[in-house]
């Protein structure tokens, strides 16, 4: 069941959202799932979850789940976890709840990664995966104080995303990616660098060019 979250920050995306629409625009989304197919993300979903080490009677949240290709995944592969999944495109998530059965251990909620709709210490694991390169700076901080205050102590992000070393010859979308004020966060050593500010042990775990993506780095981010 979505559902709206009253105290969320507002960032309005140009299109008359507060939030960006999971495949950028609300008339692209009906492509979303194809393209996510063709650019070979199911392959680094599997990775993303083999690094995460989900064990039974676990609790997973995906943040910025958009239409629950990572969620479901998540379900399929540890039905003996609970699994949940929050975007703030009420379109997306409609999509997301087609593909499972939700309440069988697998929900989804309408809310922002910024003010997390969850009590604290309420998640063994916390996933993303593509989504971090399209805040903004200040978003991103309020965003990792979030994944720090939701997760039980020992528990851990495990974040898939474009940046890393990237360099202009990752490809097309990585030179364009360089040029973003938002990807600022994502190079270098940046996504580490903040998740430590925050109170984390983070570490990179691994790095790949990905067709039509550009660079794919990983990181696992613990919670003392």
């Amino acid at each position: 069941m979505t559902k709206d979250h009253p105290n969320s920050t507002k960032h309005h995306d140009g299109h008359g959202h507060d939030y960006l629409p999971a495949a950028g625009r609300d008339a692209f989304l009906p492509f979303y799932d194809l393209l996510t197919r063709l650019l070979g993300m199911p392959t680094v979903y599997d990775s993303l979850i083999d690094q995460a080490d989900i064990a039974e009677g676990m609790s997973v949240l995906e943040i910025g789940c958009g239409t629950g290709n990572l969620t479901t995944r998540v379900h399929r592969a540890h039905p003996a976890a609970s699994v949940v999944g929050v975007d703030p495109d009420p379109r997306a998530l409609t999509r997301a709840e087609k593909k499972a059965t939700v309440g069988d251990g697998i929900g989804f909620v309408r809310g922002y990664v910024q003010k997390l709709p969850f009590e604290d210490h309420a998640f063994d694991r916390v996933l993303s995966s593509m989504m971090w390169h399209h805040l903004g700076g200040e978003t991103k901080t309020a965003a990792a104080s979030e994944i720090l205050r939701v997760l039980r102590p020992g528990g851990s992000l495990h974040l898939v995303d474009v940046g890393g070393d990237m360099t202009a010859e990752d490809g097309l979308f990585a030179r364009r990616l360089m040029r973003s004020d938002h990807a600022a966060g994502n190079l270098g050593d940046a996504i580490p660098m903040l998740f430590r500010s925050i109170g984390f042990e983070c570490t990179q775990v691994a790095t790949h060019r990905q067709r039509g993506v550009g660079r794919l780095t990983y990181y696992r981010a613990t919670r003392p």
